[in-house]
């Protein structure tokens, strides 16, 4: 199949360097890094075996670039409104569009926009950054989830995740709605809290008071999740989630690295849009409707 990238980051460049790295064509838009690409490549230095693609399909614009079977978007969401323009160039009538977003409500509002087109939710379970121009860094983990959310072609889903696997990707098809809500369970209590105490996620939980304040924000995700129908979520996934932390390198999250850069944090998808949603099943979240307040306090004053 032929993919496409939108977002070119962490994220998009990591899944998309194995996609091409394993012999698929794989369509990249970049910006900054436009012509250090198209000189010197991609360079993706990870911990499970580093790589260079030499001969990267670069492109600076939607418009230059062909209709593609499946479009990864890595995009931050606060950029999401640009896909009313980007997309269109990309898409025929059988492509899956898989929305490689953190939050809550994605892609109902895409779709909005896209009624006809078939959604995906990508969730990715990975520790990577973007260090410098054409190089991500892969950190650790880098499995994820893809949960069909408006996709009537079975045989599509099972060639997305089988061109994943392939690439060496752990790749798993899970249900909608807990996949998104499970990736909340760790989202929102970590990427708020880095920011809001300027720190990493293995020093929230070498301290006994962030630490407990960290499991009670994940029993608040898990609470408003079990009152919207979720299944197969409980205090369990918060001990497993915990724990993994434990064990993963020292890290910045996402928003924190936003912060951090003076650029936009996801708040509205990551924090207002789950919260409003819990609260309409009748399940308040009130350390979380804090934290939100903090970062939107923060992000007014950047």
């Amino acid at each position: 199949m032929k993919y496409a990238i939108i977002g070119t980051g962490a994220i998009g460049g990591y899944y998309g360097g194995k996609l091409a790295h394993a012999g698929n064509e794989v369509h990249f838009l970049l910006h900054r890094d436009y012509e250090y690409v198209c000189q010197h490549g991609l360079q993706i230095d990870s911990c499970d075996g580093s790589f260079h693609l030499d001969n990267v399909f670069a492109h600076r614009s939607t418009s230059e670039m062909p209709a593609c079977d499946v479009v990864l978007v890595g995009l931050k969401s606060v950029n999401n409104h640009l896909l009313a323009d980007l997309l269109p160039p990309l898409l025929h009538e059988q492509t899956v569009v898989v929305m490689i977003q953190n939050g809550i409500g994605v892609e109902p509002d895409v779709q909005k926009t896209f009624p006809n087109v078939s959604l995906v939710a990508g969730l990715a379970f990975i520790c990577s950054a973007k260090t410098e121009p054409g190089r991500i860094s892969h950190q650790c983990y880098g499995s994820i989830n893809l949960a069909n959310y408006s996709c009537k072609d079975k045989e599509m889903m099972s060639r997305l995740l089988a061109d994943f696997q392939e690439a060496g990707i752990e790749t798993h098809e899970v249900e909608y709605m807990e996949a998104r809500w499970k990736k909340a369970v760790w989202n929102m209590p970590f990427n708020g809290m880095t920011v809001a105490l300027n720190t990493r996620t293995d020093l929230l939980l070498k301290n006994p008071s962030t630490r407990q304040l960290i499991y009670d924000q994940m029993m608040e995700v898990i609470g408003a999740a079990q009152h919207m129908g979720v299944k197969n979520l409980d205090a369990s996934f918060a001990d497993l989630m915990m724990k993994m932390t434990d064990e993963m390198t020292p890290y910045s999250p996402s928003m924190k690295l936003d912060f951090d850069y003076h650029r936009p944090m996801e708040i509205y998808y990551l924090y207002t849009r789950p919260i409003e949603e819990a609260a309409r099943a009748g399940f308040p979240m009130p350390k979380l409707a804090m934290l939100e307040a903090e970062l939107r306090f923060l992000a007014s004053d950047k």
